[in-house]
């Protein structure tokens, strides 16, 4: 930001602030979903975000510019933003655009200007307000205003609503913008960090100061801004791949003893990830974590931290562990549509266990995946087969945390059906989009829950279309039927709609473990009168547990 456009910022906020609190319109609560033809025809090829906050008014200041490129003919320009964020002017490719040209309301800036296909602009919104407060964050999105030691310490949080509370973007998975530079200007005395490189810092006359910061493809939602009275731990990595990773953590002043115990989990924790997975996918920018004013969010290259630094029975920090895990599951591999969200989550999710079994044995890794199975809903599909808005996936009438834990459980009875090398293998092409990624060789793409399907019948040789059905498409879980007489036991699968479910299953016979095939979902072995049973003694299989259904159900108070 140049310091005659800093200084022009201040002079335009002498308004009265709105009700950041006020009701936010549907279309700026809405994320993903199905798109209209406008916003799908567009794509932004570098957004350059000049931004001043203001924490004594809470309010932000804006120039904002987004190089479009229009996949198919548009007769208009539709950009979503917030309301509240009043929009003061619009250049298109350096020409002003007068009203009624352009008009701002229903949570989108729409732009009269017809564009062609192949044709590039140049959208420049200058544009200011008080973005939404979070109520709830990261739960509920917007602004985190808050302080540390009477300095101002905020951040910004947008996964379920969106980039559009405190930017003008295209809000929807493949609006990610293909580079993005951020220039943030900040009270005296307060710390910026954000996605990407550090480009430069510039020291006002007044004593604000402007942090640019360059980062390549960004998810929409995980472009952030965190401001605070921050001291930085930073350090090296060197990559299993050969490459230098540059380690950074911006903590709260007066929390150095904590910080470094956190920072100290940063190395290992990227080993097993690229040991397990791959590459660091955004070895070139950095490994970013800062500490916020809630809970956490997978900010791509500045992972937000509001943990508290507690100590767990795993021995590592799990919200560091899983923000850090969306590196991979999330900003390098991004769902092509929210109906596709357990690509992020469940992997995430599962990549905890397995860092425990890495990290200590099969006991950690089967405990931590038992306290998992008990908060497995099974309310709805984790795949609708419909194009889906974060609120309707995280809503009532959606998979809500199925996303996570029963993708979680998923992945691990997969494992164990196919292999860990077919597993890890179709993973890694899921992610990386080939089977041999190394530093430079791969970039950020979108995926869906074919491309994991189509990755695992590649690795396999096999059809398991019958196994991703069952598990993601319905609701209920298979259900193993026991029946047993005096000389033999009979397990047989039964799945919603009575499909096919050659699942295998352990069965324990005094001590004994053989696996019965179940070809055909049916399954029959001779036992000793008297033998104890034990079905699938290791829990590999995700199916129905009368006894959790029974631990879930709402209690009835007794007199």
């Amino acid at each position: 930001m140049m310091v005659s456009y800093a200084l022009a910022l201040v002079a335009a906020l002498q308004t009265t602030p709105a009700d950041a609190t006020a009701p936010v319109h549907p279309m700026t609560l809405r994320s993903g979903g199905p798109i209209g033809a406008d916003r799908a025809a567009l794509r932004i090829a570098h957004a350059d975000l000049a931004i001043e906050a203001l924490p004594e008014r809470r309010m932000l200041s804006a120039r904002v510019t987004l190089t479009l490129t229009a996949q198919a003919a548009t007769p208009r320009i539709a950009i979503d933003l917030d309301d509240a964020l009043a929009v003061r002017s619009i250049r298109v490719d350096g020409e002003v655009i007068e009203r009624p040209k352009w008009r701002q309301a229903d949570g989108q800036v729409v732009i009269e200007t017809p564009l062609a296909t192949g044709q590039r602009a140049k959208v420049e919104i200058v544009y200011a307000g008080s973005p939404h407060v979070a109520k709830r964050a990261p739960w509920d999105d917007g602004f985190v205003w808050s302080e540390w030691h009477g300095k101002p310490w905020f951040g910004t949080t947008a996964q379920d609503s969106g980039c559009d509370l405190w930017w003008p973007c295209l809000d929807f998975p493949a609006g990610e913008p293909a580079s993005v530079d951020l220039h943030l200007t900040i009270p005296t005395g307060l710390s910026a960090p954000a996605n990407g490189v550090l480009r430069g810092i510039d020291t006002l006359p007044d004593g604000r100061t402007t942090w640019h910061w360059h980062a390549g493809a960004t998810n929409p939602y995980a472009l952030a801004i965190s401001v605070g009275p921050y001291r930085e731990i930073k350090g090296q990595y060197r990559s299993r791949f050969g490459n230098i990773i540059p380690l950074h953590f911006w903590h709260l002043e007066g929390k150095e003893a904590q910080a470094q115990q956190l920072f100290a989990e940063f190395a290992p924790t990227l080993d097993f990830f690229e040991s397990t997975i791959g590459p660091y996918p955004f070895g070139n920018e950095k490994v970013g974590v800062v500490e916020t004013p809630y809970l956490g969010m997978e900010h791509q290259t500045i992972n937000a931290y509001g943990n508290g630094y507690k100590p767990a029975p795993e021995g590592f920090d799990w919200l560091f562990q899983h923000e850090f895990s969306h590196e991979w599951f999330g900003n390098q591999v991004t769902a092509a549509d929210w109906d596709d969200f357990w690509l992020h989550e469940a992997f995430a999710s599962y990549m905890q266990p397995l860092s425990g079994k890495w990290r200590e044995g099969d006991a950690r890794y089967l405990s931590m995946l038992l306290i998992q199975r008990q908060r497995v809903a099974n309310r709805a599909p984790i795949v609708s087969g419909r194009s889906m808005t974060t609120r309707e996936v995280n809503g009532d009438t959606g998979p809500g945390t199925d996303v996570y834990f029963k993708g979680a459980w998923m992945l691990h009875s997969l494992r164990h059906l196919i292999g860990d090398r077919a597993f890890f293998a179709a993973t890694r092409r899921l992610v990386y989009g080939r089977p041999d990624p190394k530093p430079g060789n791969f970039t950020p793409r979108f995926a869906t829950t074919r491309d994991f399907e189509r990755a695992v019948t590649q690795e396999t040789g096999k059809d398991f279309g019958w196994f991703f059905d069952a598990y993601l498409r319905q609701a209920a879980l298979p259900d193993l039927i026991e029946q047993r007489d005096d000389t033999r036991l009979t397990l047989r699968w039964q799945v919603p709609g009575n499909g096919a479910f050659p699942m295998p299953v352990e069965v324990e016979v005094d001590g004994v473990r053989q696996t019965l095939a179940m070809t055909g979902g049916t399954g029959s072995i001779a036992v000793p009168r008297g033998a104890h049973i034990v079905i699938d003694p290791m829990a590999w299989l995700l199916r129905r547990s009368p006894a959790i259904e029974r631990m879930q159900a709402p209690r009835v108070a007794t007199p």
